[in-house]
């Protein structure tokens, strides 16, 4: 099931904002300011995040402008009051990817929620397709609708790398942005972490013909889809 991050300051317009979501089937996940919003985005698997603008201590364009300098390029959708052409602007320049004034027509959210999953191949049931491979986050498995039976079960880190280079083909991520994204700005782990998963997921589907991982030489690596 897909997860939204709701980031907005006051309980009520959250409640709501997440209520609607959840009759759209999709799962949902508070925080209350910039801050809760950063650590949940480093402890939590997230597909998109609604961003109020006006929020205390981090507003939304801090937040939005600090999720981006990390590399990650989650869908990012920012919710306010103002509709002022310079608000606006700042919503872009600091890199989120749509903006609805509030209060939101019901609708018309849930439609660019939607047209903002597909823009980053992010599939309603959360699996990808390539020719006869199929990748379902549900269960961190992949395997060949072929042959159903020869499942291969991903510890939950690989699995979501090899998700997130395959969602984004022929898109070059530096280990950085990797580590960042997967294992959270605050992790101990280090760029060797990223080596050594890209190292097993070579190991697994050598022989997989539909897509493959490749490394751009002293930048990081990219998922490039065969089928």
């Amino acid at each position: 099931m897909i997860k939204i991050l709701v980031t907005e300051d006051d309980p009520a317009t959250n409640r709501l904002l997440c209520a609607i979501l959840k009759l759209q089937h999709y799962e949902t996940i508070s925080a209350a300011n910039g801050e809760q919003a950063l650590d949940l985005l480093a402890s939590e698997h997230i597909d998109l995040m609604l961003c109020d603008v006006m929020m205390p201590g981090m507003d939304g364009f801090e937040l939005t402008k600090s999720i981006r300098d990390s590399g990650s390029m989650l869908p990012i959708m920012m919710l306010t009051a103002k509709d002022l052409p310079d608000d606006i602007r700042s919503g872009f320049i600091s890199g989120t990817d749509d903006y609805m004034v509030k209060p939101p027509d019901r609708q018309e959210l849930v439609l660019r929620i939607k047209a903002l999953l597909r823009r980053a191949r992010i599939t309603e049931d959360r699996r990808i397709e390539i020719g006869e491979a199929l990748l379902d986050a549900e269960t961190h498995s992949v395997w060949h609708k072929s042959d159903p039976s020869d499942r291969q079960l991903l510890p939950p880190k690989e699995f979501d790398l090899l998700y997130m280079l395959l969602s984004y083909p022929d898109q070059t991520f530096t280990r950085l942005q990797l580590l960042d994204a997967l294992w959270g700005m605050d992790s101990d782990s280090d760029e060797k972490t990223v080596n050594v998963h890209i190292n097993r997921l070579r190991n697994r589907f050598e022989n997989w013909p539909e897509f493959e991982i490749q490394t751009i030489r002293g930048i990081g690596y990219r998922g490039v889809r065969r089928s």
